[in-house]
């Protein structure tokens, strides 16, 4: 059966279904949003949604997929922000807590964040989590460039940046159930002893 092709269609309708979807999505659940109650919050005939997304399991990708990326250009704005132009193995520390910390308040503990867990977490059985292994693949990407320059030891620079994610975020989320320093001031403590924790192990001796 060929593959229906969908339409492009108009960035302000586009993104009116999407918005219509993401609220309704969080208020009544996936499964009790009907394709009709989207159309009328954005505004939009019915068709219109069925012609822009195809069906409603693919909305909801799409809005998922919406979240995600605005998530990654956070995190990529902050590796910028935090961890360029440090050349000094005596700043890395702060650097690196300074990233956690940016992490862990301007993107954990947005309301955007909270929106991406609850669709993930109540729809799961319909999408995966559309952030995956960007975030790992983005730190290692960093931590990689650290080791050009000689300030750390990584022959394997993605399985550093795992390992960095679970000795500070993974550390607060297993012990507090949240990494959210917006909410609960022991997440730095912890964040800041795991950042030294994986510099004990990569840092050139």
């Amino acid at each position: 059966m060929p593959t229906k092709t969908l339409r492009e269609g108009s960035t302000h309708k586009r993104a009116a279904i999407l918005s219509a979807a993401r609220e309704l999505f969080l208020a009544d659940s996936f499964d009790r949003t009907s394709v009709d109650a989207i159309a009328a919050r954005a505004e939009v005939s019915k068709r219109t949604v069925y012609d822009y997304f195809g069906d409603k399991q693919t909305l909801l990708r799409a809005v998922v997929d919406a979240i995600g990326q605005s998530m990654m250009t956070k995190i990529r704005r902050a590796l910028d922000e935090t961890l360029t132009g440090t050349t000094d193995l005596a700043d890395l520390e702060d650097a690196l807590v300074r990233f956690c910390m940016r992490i862990a308040t301007d993107m954990l503990g947005s309301a955007e964040y909270a929106t991406l867990q609850r669709l993930v977490q109540a729809e799961s059985r319909h999408r995966d989590n559309p952030l995956a292994d960007n975030p790992d693949e983005a730190l290692g990407e960093r931590l990689a460039a650290f080791a050009a320059a000689g300030l750390l030891d990584i022959p394997d620079a993605r399985l550093a940046a795992d390992q960095f994610i679970a000795l500070t975020f993974g550390v607060a989320l297993d012990r507090l159930g949240s990494a959210n320093a917006n909410q609960d001031e022991r997440v730095q403590p912890l964040v800041v002893e795991g950042v030294r924790t994986f510099l004990r192990a990569y840092r050139i001796m």
